[in-house]
């Protein structure tokens, strides 16, 4: 078995396996931005066809080390009515993965996070309207991360309006995302891509993003909830201006990108 796809090289390689410990740093110590961090990075070096698949993979074991990591502070309710409504985001999304434009997506996506920055959100509880909401976040973000490969911005406000402690936001998150890519991993398995030819790589990948994941566990545990939610509001407002550049510039190309 080749070591490496023939459309990729050991330059690119290396600069992939280096950006999967910097990118996990980042989500486990901020709480995202490492997952549309690493996709900008593989965007420049690996088939378009194959990027969506391949950084769902990676993304997987990434936020599975989170998840073991952070295990104790887990909110599993939020988990697993998150994880119901993404089963049906998935099935939808094979049904119509190809008949949707990426930059309209990407410009609901960016307006969505700035909204639930500076406009009125509810205030959610751990009741059945707090978790139907939960639910729904599940599906329609699981639904978008066919097309734009990185929904995590989309899912930490989900998961934000509850105002839990950063130990449990992240990993609570985490384990939101786990479901998510792994639905989105069976379901390009379903629609025939092979991963084969890319294992190597990804668990090259896997590996160096557990490490930054224990670093950036670490500096989370040093920091405070103020500070953490400072931090983040801040990450999620860069994101939401680059997915706005993104879809713009999409759109503008005849909605190609």
């Amino acid at each position: 078995m080749e070591w490496l796809p023939q459309s990729i090289d050991i330059i690119a390689a290396v600069i992939m396996i280096g950006a999967s410990f910097f990118t996990s740093f980042l989500s486990a110590s901020m709480g995202l931005g490492g997952g549309i961090a690493l996709l900008a990075v593989m965007a420049q070096m690996v088939p378009p066809l194959a990027i969506v698949p391949v950084h769902g993979v990676v993304q997987l074991g990434s936020n599975a080390g989170r998840v073991f990591f952070m295990r104790q502070h887990i909110n599993w309710r939020i988990v697993a009515y998150f994880v119901a409504g993404s089963l049906i985001g998935g099935f939808v999304g094979g049904q119509v993965v190809v008949a949707l434009p990426a930059p309209t997506l990407q410009l609901f996506l960016g307006l969505f996070v700035l909204y639930s920055l500076w406009g009125p959100m509810p205030k959610l509880a751990e009741g059945s309207k707090g978790m139907g909401l939960v639910a729904s976040g599940g599906a329609l973000s699981t639904l978008l991360t066919m097309f734009v490969g990185a929904t995590g911005p989309f899912v930490t406000v989900v998961v934000r309006q509850f105002k839990l402690p950063r130990m449990a936001h992240v990993g609570t998150f985490s384990s939101c995302m786990v479901a998510q890519h792994l639905i989105k991993i069976i379901v390009f398995g379903i629609l025939g891509f092979s991963f084969a030819a890319y294992l190597p790589l990804i668990i090259a990948m896997v590996i160096t993003g557990f490490a930054g994941t224990y670093a950036g566990r670490h500096f989370l545990q040093k920091s405070t909830d103020e500070r953490f939610q400072k931090m983040l509001n801040i990450i999620l407002a860069l994101l939401a201006a680059r997915l706005l550049w993104v879809a713009a510039s999409g759109l503008l190309s005849g909605g190609s990108a």
